[in-house]
């Protein structure tokens, strides 16, 4: 056997120690950055960060002119991610999304050949995906949750690593069709984007209506985002924290014998197993953002509402009685115990 070549040789792995304290040591880094486009919404950045690290889909929720786009853009550049963005209108069709197959000649012989769409990228940036019809946005369902679209019976794989992140439009709003619960329950958080206080307000006109500012810099690669997953799934967690979490989601579903009183009057449809999965997998990620070497309750009760805001419904007795999903989650917090 050829002895390796000194020209080239392997690039050796970094442990998990390694890459824990860079991911750590970048995190100023990566604020630094995205305050070059960004003003606050630092709670925010910190939710869609948490969701990458577990690998999970982040929904994000706010009024049309926040900076939902511009913030997913910068977070894709900050991580060297290839970024595909998909404005979803009510004429928007699932080929235009997944891809088609078309016809091709050459040399006297014919054949179908899938051409990918835009889902074919790291971040998928589904903006205003409420305001396209529901046989579009399922179109997403299947990539979401298998990494892979299926064109003609033929199945493709997805790049790793694949997030979507998706915005939507209050359903107040005139032209939003509500996400169904099954296409709800693949978003890992639903992130709550509300306007910016006035000085920081002032802050984004006076940067954006003045000369164009520096660019952001990429700081990881698409190999450190896996690498970042895998860790994620390593961090420790007591089996009293996973039984918390699991509490907190089966506290959300009416009719069961634990159910507490004002879920039974407020709420008609809970969280099902994926809203636990989700608590603890983010409550790792965010435990390894913050340095931390284990999961403790305070990283799955500062989840709780991103985790659980979507996939609890609440019933017209709770909307009569002025009781919203976050304060349902409230008294779920107030109410389950460790």
């Amino acid at each position: 056997m050829d002895a390796p070549s000194s020209d080239n040789p392997p690039l050796p792995t970094p442990s998990e120690k390694e890459t824990v304290e860079q991911l750590i040591a970048a995190r100023g880094q990566i604020q630094s950055e995205l305050r070059k486009t960004i003003v606050g919404q630092d709670d925010v950045i910190e939710l869609i960060l948490t969701g990458l690290l577990a690998g999970g889909h982040c929904l994000i929720t706010g009024a049309p002119g926040l900076a939902k786009t511009l913030l997913v853009k910068s977070i894709a550049e900050i991580f060297h991610l290839d970024f595909q963005r998909i404005q979803f209108t009510p004429d928007l069709m699932p080929a235009d999304i997944i891809g088609v197959e078309i016809l091709r000649e050459a040399d006297g012989d014919r054949r179908m050949e899938f051409t990918k769409g835009p889902v074919f990228a790291n971040i998928v940036l589904a903006d205003e995906i409420n305001r396209t019809p529901p046989k579009t946005q399922a179109a997403l369902l299947e990539s979401m949750q298998e990494h892979q679209v299926t064109a003609a019976g033929v199945s493709h794989a997805l790049p790793e690593p694949f997030f979507v992140l998706a915005t939507q439009n209050p359903i107040e709003m005139e032209g939003t069709y509500p996400l169904p619960e099954a296409q709800l329950d693949r978003f890992m958080f639903n992130v709550i984007i509300d306007y910016l206080p006035e000085n920081d307000e002032v802050a984004v006109i006076q940067q954006t209506t003045g000369r164009a500012g520096e660019k952001i810099q990429p700081i990881f690669s698409s190999d450190d985002v896996l690498r970042f997953n895998d860790i994620v799934r390593g961090v420790p967690i007591a089996e009293d924290v996973v039984r918390y979490a699991v509490k907190l989601a089966a506290a959300s579903r009416p009719g069961q014998d634990t159910s507490p009183d004002f879920v039974n009057d407020w709420v008609g449809w809970g969280a099902g197993t994926r809203a636990g999965q989700n608590l603890v997998l983010g409550g790792k990620a965010r435990a390894l953002l913050k340095g931390n070497s284990h999961v403790t309750p305070e990283d799955i009760k500062a989840l709780a509402h991103p985790v659980l805001r979507h996939r609890i419904l609440v019933n017209y007795r709770a909307e009569a009685e002025g009781a919203t999903v976050d304060k349902v989650i409230d008294r779920l917090l107030e109410t389950v115990e460790l």
